[in-house]
């Protein structure tokens, strides 16, 4: 089955329905609601952030959810899925694939990413890492990971920093590992979806261009008033 799910992502377009406290649309509602548009839109999964949002989304789609759980812990930078914990919650929650920070930063309890993919993988779901780099996608690959994510290049110091997509990273990582690619990070236009796809990417995420309207409105009045 999960080999399935992975083979079905395959050159598909995957949607983040988040929306953080604060935001308009903010609430499972809301995100279960955005999951069943871009389904009907054509994407291949959803991702989704926390037990409640993703309990609400797969009752609404037939699409594979990748779930993730933020939370921030005061010993340590990373906070998307952090723990053991709180990817027991995204599993409890039905999601069909656990992404997690696998970033070379300590992660809470003194884990380190190594040790957290090894932990998570005993729940019995594919578990995707979520990188920075090319170093830090082959020691997700070597600890156990089946889907390698572009996702948090940018987000830490040492990775490349840029507003632009990391096509660089996509393509380096689809040359270096043998586990699909996930292309994830400022992903704004079809035609970079296209391209990263094209780079070697197995599947694409795009969340805030597609879900977040407060941000694609502001862009759009910047372009007007500038």
């Amino acid at each position: 089955m999960n080999n399935d799910i992975i083979a079905g992502l395959k050159g598909g377009l995957i949607v983040s329905c988040q929306a953080p406290e604060g935001a308009p649309l903010h609430g499972s509602t809301f995100m279960a609601r955005l999951a069943q548009a871009a389904e009907a839109g054509g994407a291949v999964g959803i991702r989704a952030d926390g037990p409640a949002d993703i309990r609400a989304i797969k009752r609404s789609v037939g699409i594979p959810v990748i779930g993730i759980y933020k939370l921030r812990y005061p010993d340590s930078e990373p906070y998307i899925t952090p723990t053991l914990g709180a990817a027991e919650d995204v599993a409890n929650a039905g999601a069909d694939v656990i992404a997690l920070d696998a970033t070379l930063r300590p992660h809470a309890n003194g884990c380190s990413a190594e040790e957290l993919i090894a932990q998570v993988k005993q729940l019995g779901l594919p578990v995707m890492a979520d990188i920075s780099t090319a170093q830090e996608g082959l020691a997700a690959e070597k600890a156990g990971a089946v889907l390698v994510a572009t996702t948090l290049s940018g987000y830490t110091p040492y990775s490349r920093q840029s507003d632009a997509p990391d096509f660089e990273l996509i393509q380096e990582l689809a040359g270096l590992v043998r586990i699909p690619v996930i292309a994830e990070g400022k992903i704004r236009t079809p035609e970079q979806a296209r391209k990263a796809i094209e780079l070697g990417a197995h599947a694409v995420v795009v969340g805030t261009a597609i879900t977040r309207p407060s941000v694609i409105t502001e862009r759009f009045v910047k372009a007007l008033s500038g």
